[in-house]
């Protein structure tokens, strides 16, 4: 593994931890020529997964997209980047447990506003406002009206 720092080729393992039920594995690492210490994450290959869009088309799943769009529902929330990794995570770890080669886009958006309810009904409603594309106003408000029940 190539050191960040000063490009020397060869680091030494200092820690190595199993991460999300053994599915990544996370490393700290040290450079014996600058010292300096970084961290790595492995995780295995799995068998692509394709997303089917809203309009058809397919595209291969992205975890940095997915991450992406809850950090934009979660802007200048108390939601750290930890969560929405852990959130990305599980998505995926989902996603490869069903064995499917494709997912919709809808069931992903779900699969997320599932989890964004639990951590800031805030930031889900953001995402959810995007995802769900409201007509209206009288739509958004009947999310919220929902969302309301449920809490009480």
């Amino acid at each position: 593994m190539r050191c960040p720092f000063c490009s020397n080729e060869e680091t030494k393992v200092v820690d190595t931890r199993a991460t999300q039920e053994g599915s990544v594995i996370k490393r700290r690492r040290q450079c014996p020529v600058c010292n300096e210490k970084f961290t790595t994450y492995e995780r295995i290959d799995t068998i692509p997964i394709s997303v089917i869009k809203n309009n058809q088309t397919m595209e291969a799943f992205d975890r940095e997209k997915l991450i992406k769009g809850m950090l934009m529902s979660c802007n200048k929330r108390p939601v750290s980047r930890e969560q929405i990794e852990k959130v990305a995570d599980e998505i995926e770890q989902q996603l490869v447990n069903t064995m499917l080669k494709e997912v919709s886009s809808k069931d992903i958006g779900e699969m997320v506003m599932q989890r964004l309810k639990n951590i800031d009904e805030v930031s889900y409603v953001r995402f959810a406002s995007v995802y769900r594309q409201f007509k209206d106003i009288d739509s958004f408000m009947d999310e919220l009206g929902r969302l309301l029940k449920e809490k009480n």
